[in-house]
């Protein structure tokens, strides 16, 4: 088995690097795609506006996060897939474009939980202490609040970083060049199954492990300079 390993390995490593490529290409679009979007999310399930008695943006932004997260991934895939073609008629979005947008989204969801327990794991006597030296709501979210919540999110959004490459392995339902694409077209090519998949877990492995080590590496300095 070792040596078909190598063969396989010799003979379609440049697929295997394009499909780490694609992986990796996707996983960055999506979080930073779903940083951007669930910090909006976040500050409108925080908002205080209200419509009599509801809080017309919190209840939206809750639905839309239980939704997302009550759901499994790969059917809001299958989802977006079928449907974005449909709503978009005067422009058709390419396989990869339809799975990134659910990508972010689903990221996005999960990712304004992350930054709105950030802030509000702030103290409050920060946010009293601030309006107090006379700053707005609006500069004390910038200069005070997020500053400190940063700290409580950075390691869980790179966390996410981390669980978005392997959740992407469910875009090789639709053949978008990803690695576990690539496995599928190296195991129909050689009628070899194992052996490309054993390359292709520790390609996996390898990446998670090396940027898992890295986000503990930064909780240590983050604590060591509290």
């Amino acid at each position: 088995m070792i040596e078909n390993i190598v063969k396989v390995w010799n003979g379609y490593w440049n697929l295997f690097l394009t499909g780490l490529g694609y992986t990796l290409l996707l996983s960055f679009i999506t979080v930073l795609a779903g940083c951007i979007i669930g910090f909006f999310l976040a500050l409108m399930r925080m908002s205080k506006w209200k419509v009599g008695k509801v809080r017309p943006l919190s209840a939206v932004v809750g639905i839309f996060v239980e939704i997302v997260r009550g759901t499994p991934l790969l059917l809001q895939l299958y989802f977006f897939y079928f449907l974005l073609p449909d709503l978009l008629y005067f422009w058709e979005p390419s396989k990869f474009t339809c799975i990134t947008i659910a990508l972010c989204l689903n990221s996005a969801a999960y990712v304004s939980e992350i930054i709105r327990a950030g802030i509000q794991a702030v103290d409050k006597g920060q946010t009293e202490a601030a309006r107090s030296l006379g700053l707005n709501s609006h500069q004390t979210m910038v200069h005070v609040i997020m500053p400190q919540a940063v700290k409580n999110i950075l390691p869980a959004l790179c966390n996410e970083f981390v669980t978005m490459i392997k959740e992407t392995s469910l875009a090789s339902t639709f053949f978008v060049g990803e690695l576990m694409t690539q496995y599928k077209s190296i195991s129909g090519a050689l009628y070899l199954t194992i052996e490309p998949l054993i390359i292709v877990g520790v390609i996996y492995f390898v990446v998670t492990f090396s940027l898992s080590k890295c986000v503990l590496a930064m909780e240590r300095r983050m604590r060591a300079s509290d």
